[in-house]
C-alpha cells in the first residue's frame, strides 16, 4: 500500500462522506457566482489525476476521452448529471487511485513529459505529481465545502 495513494483516498472517502445526503439537484447546482458544482469537482479530481499521471507518462488513462473533457481543467459542467452517472463518479474516486497503485506497482509509468502548472509547480516525474495531488484535492474540498453550504438551503 502506498502511503500518498492511502492519503488520497482517506480524502476522497471524507468527500463521500460529506455529501453523502446531497440530493442529485443539489449536487448538479451551480450557486451563483460559481461556474462548476459539486458533481464537477469529483469528477474533476478523478480527471485531474488522469491527466496528470497518466497523460503526461503516455500511458493510457483508465476514463474515456469523453469523461476526461467533461472534467478536465478548465471545463465547466454543460448539463446536470444524472444518478447514475454521479454514481458512477463516485465509485471512480475509489477505483481510479486502486487502478493507479496497481498500475505503480506494475512500473507502468517510466516517462513522464515535464510540465509547470498554473501554480508554479513543475513536474518532472511520476513522484512529482503524486507529491501534488493531495495539495489538489485539498483546493478542491475546499470549494466542495463551500458549495454543499450554498446548496443545503
Amino acid at each position: 500500500m502506498n502511503p500518498k495513494i492511502e492519503t488520497i483516498k482517506n480524502i476522497r472517502r471524507f468527500l463521500l462522506e460529506l455529501i453523502s445526503e446531497l440530493s442529485t439537484e443539489q449536487l448538479n447546482e451551480v450557486p451563483t457566482g460559481f461556474n462548476n458544482n459539486i458533481v464537477w469537482n469529483l469528477g474533476h479530481l478523478v480527471a485531474a489525476q488522469q491527466g496528470i499521471c497518466y497523460f503526461r507518462s503516455n500511458v493510457p488513462m483508465v476514463v474515456s476521452e469523453e469523461y476526461f473533457n467533461n472534467f478536465k481543467g478548465g471545463s465547466k459542467p454543460e448539463r446536470a448529471f444524472s444518478p447514475d452517472e454521479i454514481d458512477q463518479i463516485k465509485q471512480l474516486l475509489i477505483d481510479s487511485l486502486d487502478q493507479f497503485e496497481r498500475d505503480l506497482n506494475n512500473k507502468l509509468f517510466v516517462t513522464y513529459t515535464s510540465v509547470i502548472t498554473r501554480y508554479g509547480i513543475e513536474f518532472k516525474h511520476i513522484d512529482d505529481a503524486i507529491e501534488f495531488l493531495p495539495f489538489h484535492e485539498g483546493l478542491h474540498m475546499g470549494t466542495i465545502m463551500a458549495l454543499k453550504k450554498l446548496v443545503k438551503k
